[in-house]
This record gives C-alpha cells, structure tokens and sequence, in this order.
C-alpha cells in the first residue's frame, strides 16, 4: 500500500491512507468521475479521470462513472458515448458501475419532499433576476424571498402542481431555506429545483422539474456510497452546501476534497469556450487536432500513456496553477521516442537527379526502424536515381554553419551515399530552384567497408520512383499567448487565436513502408517530428503530433545544473 511519504503521493493520496487506517467506511474507497454529458472531455478531465479511477485502483477499490445528467437542455446522447469512449481510450474501465444522476430522480424528489415537510425548503416565485437581486452581494448580506414564509402544507401542494406541469417554465423554483445572511453566497437560500420543458436524454418527457447540479451532486454521492468525493476548486466554496442538505437529510455522507484544476499554457478549458470554436467555425470539431479535447489530442496523435504520464507528473496540488505545455510535449516525445518506428518523409520536395547512377539500377539500403530498441529490426528502402529531398536542404548561397547541400558541397543521404551538388535548374521566371544535379561515391554506402568517409551533414529523402503522396497537417498552438484571457482593452480572448495554427501540405513523398499506414499509428519522420495517421481521412494523411525539438528537456536539464 502507498505509504504517506511516498514520492508519488499526494495530500489525497494522504488522506484516504488515513481513513483506511482509522478503518473508516469500514476499509471501503469508492471514488466516482461524475461528467456533465454537455460537451467532450479534455485534458483537464484527463486530470481528474486518472486521479479518481488510480485512487481507486492504488487502494483496491472502485470508481463508478456517473453522468450528473440534470441539465436536459444542454446534454446529448452523443457526449455521453463520447466520454466513455475517451475514458476508455486512456486505459480505464468502470466495469457494471455506470451510474446516471437521473436514475436518482425519484428518489431526489423525495428527498426534497422530506426538506420542505422538515420547513427547511419552500416554493419561490422570485424571477431569476429578483433572486440576484435579493441576494446580496459579497459584502451586503441577502434578503429574504417574500415568499419563504409559505406552510409547508402550500409549498407542499405547489410543489406536486410544479411536478405535474401547471406552470411555465422559469416561473417558481423550489429553494433550501437556510440563511440569507450567510458569508458563502451559496448557502443563501439556493435553488434545489426548477421548471424546465426539454426532452430529457433518458428521461423523455417524464420530468418537467430538475433538480440542480448542487442539489444531486451529494445525494447521488450518498446513493452509490462513495467514500471521497473528489472534486476541482471550484466547488470548495459549495462544500457547506454539499454537507448541509446530507447533514439536513440524515443520510450516508461521503467526504468531499477538492484539489486544483488544471491550466494549461497556450490552452482554453471551458467547454462554454470550446463549444464557441466548435460552433464559430474556428476550428473544424471537437475532434480537431488542435482543440485540448481528448478526442483532438488522440487524433492529433497523442497516447494515453504519455497523457497519464503528464498526470501523474504534474501531480496534485490545492493551488491553482498553469502548466507549460512544454510538459505534455515532452511526455510524448519521451514515449514515442521509444516505440515509434523511424521512416523517411519529404515535407517540400525537391528534385534531386543523380547524374551518375545508373537510370534502371534499384538497390536496397537497410534502415534502422528504431535505434532506442533494437529489436524493432531493420528494413528495405529503395534508392534510385531520382529522389526527393526537402527544399530547407540546399542553399544556393549557404550562410555559415549550414552543412547541408550548396552548389560544389558533399552530404551523405541517410542510411546510403554522399552526394555532390554539380548543379543547379532553377524556372525562367522566378528564379525558384526546381531540380539539382548531383553526382554519388559509390565507395560511400552506408555499413560498406569503404562507408565510413565522413561529411558534416546528413539529410533524409525518398526515392521518386516509389514514395507515397501524401498530404501532411502541421498543428501549432492553437493561441498565440500562453494565456488566451491576456488581451488588450476592448477585445476578446478570440483575438489571440494563431492564424497560423495549421499548415496543410498536399504533396508530401513518404517512403513506400507507410502504405499499410493504419489510422492512429505513429511515425518518427526522421528530422522532422512525431506523426500520426489521420484517422478520419481515406486518404494517406499524417498529422504533426509533436516537433522533434524539446524545450521542457532543456528546462530539465538546466534546472538539474542549477
């Protein structure tokens, strides 16, 4: 069992040790991941979904998923697949334990019966705008309803004709009747449940009134038994409510922690937010590579073992604070550093002829598909007299410490030969370099006895012969400031979004290994990046996970010196 001082632990981790030890809910944990069906997951829940279920499985016991479903308006089917499909794709499972808020609704219902015939809930008729209006403010205590005084034989009564759907919508909400005065705003007089007309998911029409996230949240944590109800800052200031209505109930009460929520650098969590890209058009779903959605994130061509990875290392903590997402990069790079197999790819082809080879030769060079792993084995890349190399490789007028091809300079292609640029075939009009010409050593192939003649650079390529066309998507932050909410005076967080956050590369030339390629597989391309296969396109399409440089390493390393 994890021991207090581990160093994987946290003051969670802490506090449930030392409820097992006092023998406290007779040795049970229970946690739950209690999603609003309103919107997909991002990495933010990511946090929350790795904490609950590894809390659970560290101590031997359970976490139920729970859909706190109470807001029929806002909630769809397809988020509710969508979150199961996300849990499950980071390696988590449920088991039997799927749990809905709206399979308590009943038992809600009487449980709110027991507050108002107890005189601790009563019938408003206060419109949304009075209630703020009574409410007080931060410094000013609140007034009480005109309305709070009802018998309770009336708020009875009105109650059961708000369930049987005698009043419009907005037009009386029922409300805990507990102090106005109170220093938390949350305990003056909070609704508990309102009018509301829409189709429920689940539920259809059967309900017209629903309770509220408040109201459910804690009672569908009593219901199931959960032992540590853990939840993001936010609700630390609704704690006293969540113990008030169990307390005024005389129920099974679980313990709520809150822990702080995760920021992240260059990155939006409000799914209010997100769901504005998504509908404006900014972005082109909630799957898009560039969207914090774990969707987006895997499509982009992210693991699940490199997103727990960033979980367990930014720890858990009660203090807000923003996360460089140079972290969750390098937590990528780390894992696809060791497992993803390398493979050639020019991004912006350009000619390359090779005056002196053969024009019907073919030949073979082995290739190492991954150095960190030897035994991921070696394969066959054609080489020919035509091949593609990228168009950053040559300077017609190199500057100094460019070590690639310039017209009269040697460079050794990857895994085959050096070669020597003789010349150089530019279009008529805009001077633009369209093809080179090139002479080769055949005394230099690579793991030849001859091979170990050395030049300063090493570019990749393809031959032109056989590589594979293929479109390539380079994703960048999605904003251009590592906080989106920083702008000028009059504008909105929209005003940071990066213009350039996506650059589509039509005539791509991968080496003709990838022709297999299967959606969501990963790809070194050598000197370039981390790739993933598309997976919602037919065509050969690679999406830019994460680049080959990594800053965080740097950061690392220096403050390892330091």
């Amino acid at each position: 069992m994890l021991k207090a001082d581990s160093p994987s632990s946290n003051f969670i981790r802490n506090i449930v040790l030392e409820d097992l030890e006092a023998n406290k809910n007779h040795g049970r944990v229970l946690t739950r991941f209690p999603p609003e069906p309103n919107g997909h997951l991002h990495i933010g829940h990511a946090k929350s979904i790795c904490l609950n279920f590894g809390l659970a499985a560290e101590f031997g016991g359970l976490c139920n998923l729970r859909f706190d479903d109470t807001n029929p308006g806002r909630e769809d089917v397809e988020y509710v697949e969508s979150i199961k499909s996300a849990i499950r794709w980071l390696g988590f499972d449920w088991g039997d334990r799927e749990y809905y808020a709206s399979d308590y609704f009943e038992q809600l219902y009487q449980f709110a019966v027991r507050l108002i015939k107890d005189g601790k809930a009563y019938i408003c008729d206060l419109s949304a705008g009075q209630m703020r209006e009574y409410r007080g403010t931060l410094t000013e205590p609140g007034k009480d309803s005109p309305f709070r005084t009802r018998s309770v034989e009336e708020n009875m009564g009105l109650y059961e004709r708000m369930r049987a759907g005698e009043f419009q919508e907005g037009s009386r909400t029922l409300r805990a009747k507990i102090d106005m005065a109170s220093s938390n705003l949350n305990m003056r007089d909070p609704v508990m449940y309102r009018i509301l007309y829409a189709t429920h998911h689940r539920t259809g029409d059967k309900w017209c009134i629903y309770p509220t996230y408040d109201f459910a949240h804690g009672q569908s944590d009593s219901i199931e038994g959960i032992t540590h109800s853990v939840c993001t800052l936010e609700f630390e200031d609704h704690r006293p409510l969540y113990d008030w209505f169990l307390d005024q109930l005389k129920v099974y009460h679980p313990r709520q922690i809150e822990f702080a929520r995760l920021n992240l650098s260059y990155t939006l969590m409000s799914k209010r937010r997100l769901l504005e890209l998504v509908e404006q058009g900014h972005v082109t779903g909630w799957d898009d590579p560039r969207m914090p959605t774990l969707a987006g994130l895997r499509r982009r061509g992210y693991t699940p073992e490199s997103i727990r990875n960033f979980c367990e290392r930014i720890g858990v903590a009660k203090k807000n604070s923003t996360v460089d997402i140079a972290l969750l990069e390098h937590c990528l790079r780390e894992e696809l550093n060791r497992c993803a197999p390398r493979v050639m790819a020019v991004l912006r082809p350009l000619r390359v002829v090779i005056d002196n080879y053969p024009e019907d030769r073919v030949e073979e060079v082995e290739a190492v598909n991954n150095p960190e792993d030897p035994s991921m084995g070696t394969r066959k890349v054609p080489f020919s007299r035509v091949l593609y190399v990228e168009q950053e490789d040559f300077r017609e007028d190199p500057p100094k410490q460019f070590f690639r091809l310039a017209p009269g300079r040697e460079v050794r292609l990857r895994y085959a030969y050096i070669i020597k640029c003789v010349g150089v075939v530019k279009e008529p009009v805009t001077g633009e370099v369209t093809e080179l010409h090139c002479t080769f050593d055949p005394d230099t192939k690579s793991g030849s006895a001859q091979g170990g003649r050395r030049v300063k650079g090493t570019i990749h390529w393809v031959s032109a012969a056989h590589s594979l066309e293929a479109e390539v998507r380079l994703y960048n932050h999605l904003f251009v400031k590592p906080d989106p909410d920083d702008v000028e005076e009059g504008a909105d967080w929209k005003s940071n979004l990066n213009e350039n956050s996506l650059e589509i590369l039509t005539s791509c030339r991968v080496e003709p290994s990838l022709a297999g390629a299967v959606p969501e597989s990963h790809y070194q391309f050598e000197r370039l990046g981390y790739f993933s296969v598309d997976s919602s396109d037919r065509t050969l399409t690679f999406n830019r996970a994460v680049p080959l440089r990594d800053t965080w390493a740097k950061i690392e390393k220096a403050q390892k010196k330091g």
